[in-house]
């Protein structure tokens, strides 16, 4: 049996893009990931960046669900630092509700955002060090069991939304463990630490009322194009893209700057996030993401779609749809 497929989208505004062409592409690519076969999708959270429109979650998730009928949707992840965990039952068990048997809730402890939007959030860098007692308490929410005697999340209580630690760490790995939740892992941008983190987490890992053995979401990236050199075209605009966004925000590049920025440490660095793509035609994205999935140890893969321009953005995920069998060719 193929390893399932999920998705991330990262609700991207690509240039000469609005927030709302953005979110009504993000309603396209659900209907369609549904009709594909894929298993869910998530969005992250992300503040003060002006290329991702995904900064409030629960509201997209929201809005994508009422447009879709049966593909889970889900946080990838909710960064809980930023929230009152029983502000977050109450969005995720209302999503519950109102779709049920379809919301996942991806929790980090990252803030998704610099230090001046974290003052912005009301929130400061200590904000993480409760990040296990957040999700201890947001737990028992959602399963009516609330740690705080006479609070209750409404909706929410009873829901049982499940829950999925986000790492890219050892921290990570060890919390999802000691609470039998499922772990996902960032290897899409964070690379480093993927195969320690996941044999930490299947060594130490602990059964709970939500899973009984454990489970690996690995994130992976992916260009799929009808060939070899047109994939690898769409990865190489990638990277100048986001060599550019990061490292020379507010500028247009020209190709050879582009590829000046990309040449500089700081630009191989950021190359380097990418580590786990996937790119080439249908057959050897396939063959990359069988040997990936081997090497994270995954029960489940959640690919990005690296591909810089709309259209090849779908078809992307399309083809690879079609070769890992989600669908018919």
């Amino acid at each position: 049996m193929a390893l399932p497929l999920s998705i991330l989208d990262l609700a991207h505004i690509g240039e000469g893009e609005t927030a709302a062409d953005s979110l009504s592409a993000s309603v396209d690519l659900a209907q369609r990931a549904e009709e594909w076969g894929y298993r869910r999708i998530w969005y992250a959270e992300h503040h003060n960046m002006p290329s991702i429109a995904s900064s409030a979650t629960s509201v997209l998730i929201a809005h994508v669900a009422a447009h879709t009928r049966t593909i889970r949707l889900g946080a990838g992840g909710v960064m809980l630092p930023n929230h009152s965990p029983l502000t977050i039952a109450e969005q995720y068990g209302t999503l519950e509700t109102l779709h049920p048997g379809r919301i996942d809730l991806g929790l980090g402890r990252a803030p998704g955002s610099d230090q001046k939007t974290l003052r912005a959030l009301r929130r400061t860098p200590a904000s993480a060090d409760a990040f296990p007692e957040d999700v201890l308490e947001l737990q028992g929410y959602l399963a009516g069991e609330s740690r705080i005697p006479g609070v209750d999340a409404t909706p929410g209580k009873g829901t049982d939304v499940p829950l999925y630690i986000l790492g890219s760490s050892l921290f990570g790995a060890t919390l999802a463990a000691a609470l039998g939740l499922p772990y996902a892992f960032a290897s899409h941008f964070a690379p480093t630490a993927l195969e320690e983190a996941v044999a930490v987490y299947r060594s130490e890992f602990k059964p709970s009322a939500q899973l009984e053995r454990p489970y690996v979401i690995a994130g992976v990236n992916v260009v799929a194009a009808g060939t070899t050199e047109e994939a690898q075209e769409q990865f190489l605009a990638a990277k100048r893209l986001r060599a550019a966004r990061f490292l020379t925000p507010g500028r247009t590049l020209s190709t050879e700057e582009a590829d000046a920025v990309l040449d500089s440490p700081a630009g191989r660095q950021i190359a380097q996030m990418a580590q786990y793509s996937a790119v080439g035609d249908p057959r050897e994205v396939e063959d990359y993401l069988d040997r990936f999935a081997r090497h994270a140890q995954a029960d489940e893969l959640i690919v990005v779609s690296m591909a810089p321009e709309r259209k090849a953005w779908l078809r992307s995920l399309e083809l690879l749809a079609e070769v890992h069998g989600l669908l018919p060719a």
